[in-house]
């Protein structure tokens, strides 16, 4: 932990996330089709974002002196999982959000951490299903579906 990183990076999310937040202001309210509008996501995400942040930066304060050694890079992890974010971009539309998110977690767990493979199904099939009922059934919003050869 790096206390002057982390606190640029705190300060960096928090402008980013208060912009999230006022430029969603100027998307139009109300979508054909759909109770919520195409505001409310990106003003959810910049919300989030900016709250996260002040908790970074308050949790900055009580970091002790920085220490001389760096942590490894780790750039199989990262290209792993952005090779993956890539495929989960593409395969959005076709595959549907259930299937893909489902994946793109269930490979980024592993990737962070190897094993406990039944926990990562367990966290992604609830994190993706859950998302997916909460937004498209609940606030009738509208999600890639399931794919037509799924149904």
């Amino acid at each position: 932990m790096n206390k002057t990183a982390d606190r640029i990076a705190a300060v960096a999310f928090l402008a980013v996330g208060a912009l999230f937040m006022v430029e969603s202001l100027r998307i139009s309210k109300s979508a054909y089709g759909s109770a919520v509008g195409p505001n409310v996501f990106p003003f959810l995400l910049g919300l989030v974002l900016v709250l996260l942040s002040i908790k970074l930066l308050l949790e900055t304060r009580r970091y002790s002196e920085a220490t001389s050694e760096k942590p490894p890079r780790q750039y199989k992890k990262f290209l792993v999982i952005f090779i993956a974010a890539i495929f989960y971009a593409a395969l959005l539309e076709t595959v549907g959000y259930v299937i893909t998110t489902f994946l793109f977690l269930v490979i980024g767990f592993q990737t962070m951490e190897k094993g406990a493979l039944w926990k990562s199904i367990a966290i992604a099939a609830g994190f993706s299903l859950g998302v997916y009922g909460l937004y498209v059934k609940l606030l009738q919003g509208t999600l890639p579906s399931w794919p037509i050869w799924f149904q």
